[in-house]
């Protein structure tokens, strides 16, 4: 079976990409030989766009998942139009890209509030234009503007964001890298992604995210609730 090649990894910048057709799924999945479009997990939603044939026919993609062994990505275009591709076609991957920046820079900033606030982080999602990361903290007494000045100071330094490889085995002899609870770091490769904000942050991480902090731009903190006895969930969105 060929694995689908996962530009993003490499370039979380790239928009488009020629393609070719490897099979469909029953739910209307197009698996693809390579992609730009990042597929759902993590907390971080898939991406969307579009998919264009050779005849110029222009077919939406709502939505990026893994197929069932997790080595191919399935692009989301519904039965009826994935039943007119055939295996072998070529076609053009066009992403969304507003959307997936607004993400990277949500990413990023969920990032730095793990730093911000340095408790285990029990949950977190990404959206388009906010976030949120859940914590487990025993006594709270969280201000949000205290952490919205800490988040924009950090920010502020535009921070190189860069991407490194460690095995499997390395990750083992430093547990401390991993931060979150309930989301384990993309395993099986015999290798893991690790994301280093200079000077700041380090940490094992799949999704996509700025190349410098001050891509993120302001944020502010936009709600801290209580999820537990010592469940903190902390929403952060874009300023802008």
């Amino acid at each position: 079976m060929t694995a689908t090649t996962l530009l993003f990894r490499d370039d979380a910048y790239a928009t488009s990409c020629e393609a070719r057709v490897l099979g469909t799924t029953p739910e209307g999945g197009v698996i693809l030989d390579r992609t730009v479009f990042y597929a759902q997990g993590g907390g971080q939603p898939g991406d969307v766009g579009a998919l264009v044939r050779a005849d110029g026919e222009r077919i939406e993609v709502t939505n990026t998942v893994y197929a069932a062994d997790r080595s191919q990505v399935a692009h989301l275009v519904g039965p009826d139009a994935a039943s007119r591709l055939a295996e072998g076609e070529a076609v053009t991957l066009h992403l969304d890209w507003p959307r997936r920046l607004r993400r990277m820079r949500v990413h990023t900033a969920l990032h730095l509030l793990s730093v911000v606030l340095p408790y285990p982080v029990t949950g977190g999602s990404i959206g388009d234009g906010d976030g949120r990361l859940d914590f487990d903290i025993p006594d709270a007494g969280l201000d949000k503007v205290d952490i919205s000045d800490k988040l924009n100071d950090l920010i502020a330094r535009d921070a190189p964001v860069t991407e490194r490889w460690i095995t499997d085995e390395e990750l083992d002899a430093n547990p401390g890298l991993v931060k979150t609870m309930s989301v384990k770091p993309p395993r099986g490769s015999g290798r893991v992604r690790l994301v280093e904000i200079e000077g700041i942050d380090l940490q094992p991480c799949g999704g996509t995210h700025v190349r410098r902090t001050a891509e993120i731009g302001s944020v502010v903190i936009t709600d801290i609730e209580k999820k537990g006895k010592q469940n903190r969930r902390v929403r952060l969105s874009l300023a802008d």
